[in-house]
């Protein structure tokens, strides 16, 4: 186990390492000058010149990434062209946004994913196994705009139930749990439509087992049949999906942010690019990149836990 954890650690950084240069390439590749976006209208080229000498953009590629290689290994990701502020405080300053956003999405996917899964394959051909499939069929097919532009609609504008958009109260409060429900429900239908779709494909196939077939041969409850014996086993492509999915959410969560107005990183990422500023948009992708393996690794390691097999191999 310990010698898997190291192993792919070191995949993992060289992997970070590969994200990092596509990244610096991308940005450097793409039309724009990040100096006449810090001039502004007014400057002249003298003006742009030396902001290009004072930021480093007239140094060639390979020393402008060794130089951001470098202040990455220490801590610093830089210092951003459009907010004035260092690339670490802009991000600290929205990422528990985009944190809870995603966590409380993730909940509300797992909840209703693998409910509607076990159900659906628990009753196999029935009108619940119907009624799941279309649900998980419209979840993954609604956009996310559109289906909360609807909510905020109906609960908040008809009913006024729940605010409209923002996050800026505790999570652990009243109100700031009202702000979740309507973004978490957006966020999580499409990813509960996922979980939803595999718990129950998984769950068919682990339910015609040869093992399955003799616990219920020798008297065992079908209670501790289904929930010992063979969701356990079903678990094992459900907390790919679930991992990967909650990696992706921490990235994906642009268009949610955007129509619920909520200051995270998704929405930075937007501004930082049209800006045309390098430093927050490089930073930005690489933390997400980073948790995003680290989650894989995560998943990983809770294979070996839920299927010991793994841990023999």
């Amino acid at each position: 186990m310990i010698a898997m954890i190291i192993r792919r650690f070191f995949q993992l950084v060289f992997l970070l390492l590969g994200i990092s240069f596509l990244v610096f390439s991308s940005m450097h590749i793409a039309p724009g000058d990040p100096a006449s976006m810090i001039g502004g209208p007014t400057a002249t080229e003298s003006d742009l010149e030396a902001i290009r000498d004072d930021l480093g953009l007239n140094d060639p590629f390979l020393t402008q990434y060794g130089r951001y290689l470098g202040n990455v290994v220490q801590g610093d990701l830089g210092f951003s062209y459009q907010n004035r502020q260092p690339v670490t405080e802009a991000i600290a300053i929205r990422f528990p946004n985009t944190l809870k956003l995603a966590i409380a999405s993730m909940i509300v996917a797992i909840f209703i994913g693998i409910f509607a899964g076990l159900i659906s394959a628990l009753k196999h051909n029935s009108w619940l196994d119907v009624t799941s499939t279309t649900f998980a069929l419209g979840g993954i097919s609604i956009p996310n705009f559109w289906l909360g532009s609807i909510l905020i609609l109906v609960f908040s504008v008809y009913l006024q139930w729940l605010p409209v958009g923002g996050l800026s109260d505790p999570w652990w409060t009243i109100e700031g749990m009202k702000q979740l429900v309507l973004p978490a429900i957006t966020l999580g239908t499409a990813e509960a439509a996922m979980i939803a779709r595999m718990t129950r494909s998984s769950m068919l196939e682990v339910v015609r087992a040869d093992y399955v077939r003799t616990a219920r041969a020798k008297g065992v409850k079908e209670r501790k049949v289904i929930w010992i014996h063979t969701l356990k086993n079903a678990m094992i492509p459900v907390v790919t999906v679930i991992g990967l999915n909650f990696g992706g959410l921490l990235g994906g969560t642009i268009i949610t942010e955007k129509v619920f107005a909520i200051n995270g990183v998704g929405r930075l990422m937007v501004d930082s690019i049209a800006a045309r500023d390098f430093p927050m948009v490089q930073g930005s992708v690489l933390l997400v990149a980073t948790i995003f393996v680290v989650v894989n690794l995560i998943v990983d390691i809770v294979y070996s836990y839920i299927d010991p097999r793994i841990k023999y191999q």
